[in-house]
């Protein structure tokens, strides 16, 4: 992996995902197709971050976003 994509990129789930330039929380869920879900909660560098508060948490490169979505079952 190159230094460029690791420098302008965020990792999701110990993935990276290139960040294109200023991007909010709510905006890399939506991009995943995670936004609009419910029993979705996320994490940036370990500290859970409200719904509420997805579009105004920016990410900076390197972030790590924890994504975690409930799902029903037994």
């Amino acid at each position: 992996m190159s230094a460029t994509l690791q420098a302008a990129a965020v990792f999701v789930n110990d993935r990276p995902h290139p960040l294109a330039g200023p991007t909010a929380l709510e905006g890399l869920l939506e991009g995943l197709g995670l936004a609009q879900g419910k029993g979705v909660a996320a994490a940036v560098n370990g500290h859970v971050v409200p719904r509420s508060a997805w579009g105004e948490r920016m990410l900076s490169p390197n972030d790590r976003v924890l994504v975690i979505r409930a799902t029903q079952g037994g």
